[in-house]
């Protein structure tokens, strides 16, 4: 059980979908949190005080003030915040080993291949200084491969690994950047009936919904070379 009086949980986060992982989930277990912005387009993740939060200066980032012993305790890495919240608040993550299991192997897939391999596809397709093909065209195979391993999986089920969980969570936020991975989901009618449910949930639309004030998502961007092209 948790303390209701309990300081809200600190969140060190950018608007990325490893950042939303985590004020997704918040809201999902309506727990008081604070976010700290960390603006990662202007390094502010380079600090020696924020590596004491996160030593490989990523976010998300969280600092919870009533840690396991009741002293705050500080976690990064998307993932193993996830996993603890779930843990911490009983919600999401399977007490079943077999459950929790399956949540895990899917929660991995996603921090392993899906978003390290889109997230390359990200740089080559929109932030590399020149058009180099042969990447772009790599990764978004790879994308296309994924995608249909995600497909194959929500024919079998409504969530990612039974219940909704922290696995749905997890993968929701990067599949919301289809558009910029050259994914049309029209191709992929179990991912997109999913994605459509999720994004209907109230909590995921607030999770989603938090950015800094005066930033704007703009969206699929203008690749980087077109820009230098004048």
């Amino acid at each position: 059980m948790t303390d209701a009086a309990a300081p809200p949980i600190e969140v060190f986060y950018w608007s990325t979908p490893n950042g939303r992982k985590v004020t997704i989930l918040l809201e999902e277990l309506a727990v008081p949190y604070r976010v700290n912005f960390i603006d990662i387009n202007n390094m502010e993740q380079w600090t020696a005080e924020y590596e004491a939060i996160s030593p490989n200066h990523q976010i998300p980032a969280i600092r919870d003030p009533a840690g396991p012993d009741g002293q705050p305790i500080a976690i990064a890495e998307s993932a193993a915040i996830l996993m603890y919240l779930g843990r911490k608040f009983g919600r999401f993550y399977p007490q079943d080993e077999r459950q929790r299991v399956a949540v895990e192997q899917w929660l991995m897939w996603q921090i392993s291949s899906f978003g390290p391999f889109l997230g390359q596809g990200h740089h080559f397709n929109w932030a590399a200084s020149e058009e180099v093909p042969y990447a772009i065209n790599r990764y978004h195979q790879i994308a296309e491969r994924l995608y249909e391993t995600l497909e194959r999986r929500l024919q079998h089920g409504e969530f990612i690994a039974g219940d909704y969980s922290i696995a749905d969570i997890a993968i929701y936020c990067w599949v919301d950047r289809h558009a910029r991975h050259r994914i049309d989901l029209d191709d992929y009618p179990s991912v997109k009936a999913w994605f459509t449910a999720l994004g209907e949930r109230p909590a995921v639309q607030r999770g989603m919904a938090v950015i800094k004030p005066g930033v704007v998502d703009t969206g699929v961007p203008t690749p980087a070379w077109e820009k230098a092209k004048g």
